[in-house]
């Protein structure tokens, strides 16, 4: 029986040449921008993404794309550099990224062994957190703790037909404070965000963790579909007053996207999938963090 093909995006001016890897087999697909890839993430799923930083492309652009919590979460992110230096490998590996490669390393049967290992990393690492069901930079739940809690949730629904709602909500310049200020500093917002979206739910709602930059609610109790959409605005409200760091307020900002059940799956993966793509494709509306008095926080 043949292996299952190994899915992989790429990002990039050029092809990149997986058809006779003896680490595969893989089936790669182009795409030319940003844009594009946040299409295709919401079309497909993807074992990993290549990036490839050059005239379109910087550094900084990408830290800032909002879909990078996303790509982190659901592929194992590869991003090649003509020459990246150890600093740069640091930082990209701290972030979540499985591998970070020079240009010239990605050709022939190179690029397949470097993809492999990304991919393999990124299963490991997935089965280690499955073991734990705690992000332990926040101390909610983490990404698998809340699928495996919304999928018995559905299933009670599929028998007892109930309103449910999923909101993700990303934060925005966190990257900014993790490079001007460490990484620390950036735990200490995340924290200081998950003690309010905490603090403004019922008991029953669930907060979890989804990375580096964004968390989900799980509104497992409402009386009717039209609860959500205040509930999501409500969090967006507490989230508006100020977060300080070390005596500094920091300038960040936060977007959310909703799903419904049954309106817009019917099972734990579409319903988080939705949610997320909307939240990091910014259909979902945008609040600046200090819109509001500060609380002191």
């Amino acid at each position: 029986m043949s292996p299952t093909p190994l899915q992989v995006l790429v990002l990039s001016q050029r092809p990149l040449d997986l058809v006779t890897s003896a680490h595969g087999p893989f089936i790669a697909h182009q795409a030319r921008t940003l844009a594009e890839v946040d299409e295709l993430l919401n079309q497909h799923a993807w074992h990993a993404l290549v990036v490839e930083f050059g005239p379109g492309l910087s550094t900084e652009q990408l830290l800032h794309w909002n879909g990078l919590a996303r790509a982190l979460l659901e592929t194992a992110l590869v991003l090649v550099s003509p020459e990246p230096t150890l600093a740069e490998c640091q930082r990209w590996l701290q972030a979540g990224v499985r591998e970070v490669a020079s240009s010239r390393e990605m050709h022939g049967d190179a690029a397949g062994r470097v993809l492999r290992m990304a991919i393999e990393r990124k299963r490991q690492d997935d089965a280690a957190r499955r073991a734990y069901s705690i992000d332990l930079a926040t101390g909610l739940p983490n990404h698998q703790q809340l699928l495996e809690h919304m999928t018995h949730l559905l299933a009670l629904r599929e028998r007892e037909p109930a309103p449910m709602a999923v909101v993700v909500l990303q934060l925005e310049g966190l990257q900014s404070v993790e490079a001007s200020q460490g990484a620390e500093a950036a735990n200490v917002l995340r924290r200081k965000a998950a003690v309010r979206l905490r603090s403004a739910l019922r008991a029953s709602d669930v907060v979890a963790s989804l990375g580096r930059d964004m968390f989900a609610v799980l509104l497992a109790w409402m009386d009717a579909d039209e609860d959500a959409e205040p509930v999501a605005r409500k969090l967006l409200a507490t989230a508006s007053v100020p977060m300080h760091v070390s005596g500094q307020s920091v300038p960040l900002g936060m977007r959310y996207g909703l799903a419904q059940f049954p309106a817009h799956g019917r099972d734990a993966q579409s319903l988080l999938k939705r949610a997320t793509a909307q939240a990091a494709g910014g259909e979902g509306r945008l609040v600046r963090l200090g819109e509001a008095a500060n609380d002191g926080a």
